[in-house]
């Protein structure tokens, strides 16, 4: 079992690290040029002291480095390797010996040309010999692997739903899968049906499934798109995960033939494949034409929802795209993502935080942005509620910075990024993002009104929890899941509405472009999911069973944590938009006069790290601020 566990592992393995494979090369090397030494020595008797032996060898080593380095031999893809891999190789073979016999000839004593040449010789064919037998060695080895676990992993069986008429896979590239391909699997009346030389299989129930896989020793089912999915999230996903079959997802054919997915790793039915909804359509068109030749601003464009309206605007011919955030090792990762996908796209990556108003405006000044995107925040619940004046200074004057000068600086869009916790908060967090929407909404009014200088257009969106995101429930089961459970679930009724990180992007950017100004976008978040429940699920998906193999324990609602979110307050109104998934908030109006004047003593409070009175002032602003399960429930029994 370990060693077929190994023979996977290795199977994944895309390429082996350059720099032990240039090590292996070295070693080689030098072992040729010792045999060409020894042959030297016991062949012609050339006499040799140690100190010329350690002096030749030496400088093959560094005549091995330099002829590798001017090659590139060690960046190869090995298991690739073909007849160009060999040209290189032959090609760094002569380099070395080139280098070797100069350096030779000039500084020992081994100065005869027929010593010298024969030595050349045999030093250049082993060197040569070694590491192409190296290559070969490996290709050899790698094709073994593949074949021995293809052999174990068992067969597999195509879904393509009701696409009984053409089946979309391609049979020639059912080689490179590490299956074995037994043919196609139907729900319906058995018949004797065939593609190619694939038979096609009907079942109806789970029973029928059972035994087809028993018969034919099925091991995965590869799902040809995400759509069918979602379709038997309820049927066929059921029965894979109480026979604990593997589900694979095939994205597009088109994708396959061109070589953009590797078979040994085809992506396996997440739970964020069963909750997702249609794909959203969104107006491509105008998003392109306001974007082109912009230069577009993204604050936190490092965290998880920053990241995405990155990669996203990427693709909309931008003159730059400026990146700004504080977190230093997430900005690394994001910015060598970019240059390796986009390496089209002008961006720059700027360090900063945007409580630091100086630091903020430099960025306006040099890089005179048309579009911003405000994605930073502070947003994890407990930890606000924890530190509430931190919420403040990030959340609330972070805003109000980036905010102030996208006005002083004459951008056209301010696009912010809020959150359904800030509807009836019940937590610091919540509220604080309600104050950040009060504060940009209210300057828009004022601007639009004339009674503030300005021309920019502030737009607020408003979406629940996204899949995979920094610190979500999904990414936290997993880990648990792996280290054997239980699997913690803070209350058996807590409810969350759910969307991917993609399609919560793809909305901001529409709501973008369909806003004026002054508004607030809420986004249809679809059906609630109970964490319970989904809890529950993916428990099944890792094939086991739930409070059997694995448990599941509540552990009480945290500080500031409700039972279910709200996309609107009770009071508010929506309208609809041009797309479905969207709909305009309408919401009491606030004077930026008046805000002001509130906001300057809720920030000197928070400054001066005063928790009480910090929140207290929140509530004073926000009277729909209620405290759940927290210490600051007291301030509302004063208030009331």
């Amino acid at each position: 079992m370990i060693i077929n566990d190994f023979a996977l592992v290795l199977s994944r393995v895309k390429f082996f690290n350059r720099w032990i494979v240039l090590f292996i090369d070295l070693f080689l090397s030098i072992l040729a040029t010792s045999t060409s030494l020894s042959f030297l020595w016991y062949i012609l008797g050339t006499k040799l002291v140690d100190e010329s032996i350690f002096h030749i060898l030496f400088i093959s080593f560094c005549a091995s480095l330099c002829s590798f380095y001017l090659c590139r031999t060690y960046k190869g893809v090995i298991r690739h390797s073909a007849f160009t891999e060999a040209g290189r190789l032959a090609l760094s073979s002569l380099i070395k010996i080139l280098f070797i016999v100069v350096l030779v000839y000039m500084t020992t004593t081994l100065q005869s040309p027929r010593e010298l040449a024969l030595g050349a010789v045999v030093d250049l064919f082993l060197t040569f010999f070694l590491l192409t037998i190296l290559r070969v060695f490996m290709i050899v080895f790698y094709a073994i692997i593949v074949n021995s676990v293809s052999s174990n992993q068992g067969n597999l069986l195509i879904y393509q739903g009701d696409k009984t008429g053409t089946f979309l896979f391609d049979a020639s590239l059912s080689d490179k899968l590490l299956y074995k391909v037994s043919g196609f699997l139907r729900f319906g009346d058995r018949t004797s049906l065939r593609a190619g030389k694939y038979s096609i299989y009907s079942i109806k129930e789970q029973v029928d499934f059972n035994n087809l896989v028993n018969r034919k020793d099925i091991k995965a089912i590869l799902f040809t798109d995400y759509r069918l999915v979602k379709e038997e999230s309820e049927r066929l996903v059921r029965y894979c995960e109480k026979k604990k079959v593997r589900m694979l997802i095939l994205p597009s054919v088109d994708e396959l033939k061109k070589g953009k997915i590797n078979f040994h790793n085809l992506p396996e039915v997440h739970i964020e494949d069963l909750l997702g909804r249609e794909e959203i359509c969104i107006n491509m068109t105008e998003i392109v034409a306001s974007l082109k030749g912009k230069v577009v601003l993204v604050t936190g464009a490092a965290g998880s929802i920053g990241s995405e309206l990155c990669r996203q605007l990427c693709s909309f011919n931008l003159k730059q795209l400026v990146l700004f955030d504080s977190a230093e090792t997430p900005m690394h990762n994001i910015r060598l993502e970019l240059e390796e996908k986009f390496p089209q796209v002008e961006f720059t990556p700027v360090m900063g935080d945007i409580r630091m108003i100086d630091r903020v405006e430099s960025v306006f000044r040099r890089f005179q942005p048309q579009y911003v995107f405000h994605a930073a925040a502070y947003k994890h619940v407990p930890l606000m509620e924890e530190n509430p004046c931190e919420a403040v200074h990030t959340n609330v004057y972070g805003t109000r910075n980036v905010a102030d000068m996208a006005v002083r600086y004459n951008v056209d869009k301010f696009i912010m990024v809020s959150t359904d916790k800030a509807v009836n908060p019940t937590n610091v967090m919540g509220a604080s993002k309600r104050l950040a929407e009060i504060y940009v909404q209210s300057l828009s009014i004022a601007i639009s009104k004339g009674l503030h200088p300005g021309k920019t257009h502030f737009i607020t969106t408003r979406f629940g929890n996204v899949l995979g995101s920094n610190g979500s429930v999904i990414p936290r089961f997993r880990e648990q899941l792996a280290k054997g459970g239980p699997l913690t679930v803070t209350h058996p009724d807590i409810i969350r509405y759910f969307m991917t990180i993609p399609e919560a992007c793809r909305l901001v950017l529409e709501a973008a472009f369909m806003g004026k100004g002054n508004e607030i976008f809420v986004f249809d978040m679809g059906s609630p999911v109970k964490i319970a429940d989904l809890a529950r699920r993916m428990i099944e998906l890792a094939g086991l069973i739930p409070d059997e193999d694995i448990e599941i324990q509540y552990t009480g609602l945290r500080p500031g944590e409700k039972l279910y979110e709200e996309l609107l307050a009770t009071k508010e109104n929506t309208l609809p938009t041009n797309n479905s998934k969207i709909y305009r908030a309408q919401v009491r109006e606030y004077d930026y006069e008046d805000i002001c004047k509130v906001m300057s003593p809720l920030i000197d409070l928070a400054i001066k790290v005063d928790k009480m009175g910090t929140v207290k002032y929140m509530k004073g602003i926000v009277p729909e601020f209620k405290s759940k399960n927290s210490e600051y429930e007291v301030l509302d029994k004063v208030g009331s």
